[in-house]
């Protein structure tokens, strides 16, 4: 077994300027519809954004890593389970031969959203 890591940081307001500059542009190409669903019902919806934002980023790293091969934002959806870990899941064109499985770390703050990713090849 092998075991590949991501991980990402982001400012959250850097995220907000995003969204506040380029709107459904920004949000349709970095977020699937369940994604957008989950965050923007939230109360800090800036802070779940860049929080998948930051996931998005680390699986990114850690699937190349793994696979030398490069995946998009579209391709990653994180879902959310409210008081549970989020829920991962790829949309791949091919799967990558050797069996995997990825686990997925989020946290936010006020300020600063982070994520870590392993991905487990077996």
């Amino acid at each position: 077994m092998q075991i590949f890591t991501g991980i990402d940081i982001v400012e959250n307001s850097r995220i907000e300027k995003a969204v506040n500059k380029l709107g459904d542009r920004f949000l349709n190409r970095i977020y699937t519809e369940k994604e957008l669903a989950y965050c923007l019902n939230k109360k800090r919806y800036i802070q779940c954004l860049a929080s998948r934002f930051a996931g998005k980023e680390a699986v990114i790293k850690a699937f190349y890593q793994a696979f030398r091969e490069k995946i998009f934002f579209k391709q990653i959806e994180i879902l959310g389970k409210n008081g549970e870990p989020a829920e991962i899941l790829l949309h791949l064109n091919k799967s990558p031969s050797n069996k995997f499985q990825i686990s997925l770390s989020l946290s936010h703050e006020n300020n600063y959203s982070v994520a870590s990713a392993i991905i487990l090849v077996y």
